[in-house]
Parts: C-alpha cells; structure tokens; sequence
C-alpha cells in the first residue's frame, strides 16, 4: 500500500484537528454573537441563561420574537440576527434574510467588524445544527 505524499497527508491532519475543535469554536463564536445581538433574542431571553448556557443548544434563536420585531431594528441589526437566524434553521431564516433585503454575501458589507468576524467565524467553525 502507497503512502500518501507528506503534504497530503499535512493537510488531512490539518483539515482533521480543525473540525475536531469546530464544534467549541463554533460555540464560542455563536455565543459572542448572541452578546453582541442581545441574550433577550437567544434561548430563554435572559442575561442569566446567556451566562450559564454551556452548549449552543442552549442559546437557539428565538423565531418569533425575532421575526416580530425586525420591522424595528436598524438596518445593521436586522442583517447580523437574520445571517445568525441561518446559522440555526436555512429554511425558516430564509423569509427573514429576504425581509432584510439579504441577497448575497457581499450583503454583510454593512455589517461593522466585530459582527463580520462572529459571521466569519461561524461560517468557518459551522458543523451542523
């Protein structure tokens, strides 16, 4: 049986460690972007379960509430909960993303740093909900 050249198997190794470790990456940056939207959207809309949640689980996105007041939020707000709102459930944020006027990618442009990295991070640690 033939080995796999070096670099190969370097970046199977890579590739393995990396989604070995996405799931608590993923967390990390779903839970920074639950501070940064506001815990009253996420889990059960409180500072206290925010602090003591331990697993995305824990922090879902409330869908309702969420859908109820986008009419109210600012543009930018709007945007960073819809694109997380994808993160949990692609078939029931897809009319919020589309209220949003989300049509693509370069649509996170408005965004400001720190939301663009949480959206980044996710996508980069995202293993499935």
């Amino acid at each position: 049986m033939s080995q796999l050249p070096l670099e190969v198997a370097e970046e199977i190794a890579r590739e393995q460690q990396h989604f070995a470790a996405a799931p608590d990456a993923f967390f990390k940056a779903w839970k920074r972007g639950v501070q940064i939207a506001g815990p009253r959207w996420f889990g059960d809309g409180t500072q206290e379960g925010f602090e003591q949640a331990r697993d995305k689980w824990a922090l879902c996105p409330d869908m309702p509430r969420i859908s109820k007041a986008l009419g109210v939020l600012s543009a930018g707000e709007r945007m960073f909960l819809a694109a997380m709102v994808s993160f949990y459930n692609a078939h029931r944020s897809a009319p919020l993303l589309r209220r949003c006027g989300f049509e693509g990618l370069s649509d996170l442009s408005g965004l400001d740093l720190a939301r663009r990295q949480v959206i980044a991070s996710l996508v980069l640690h995202y293993n499935g909900w």
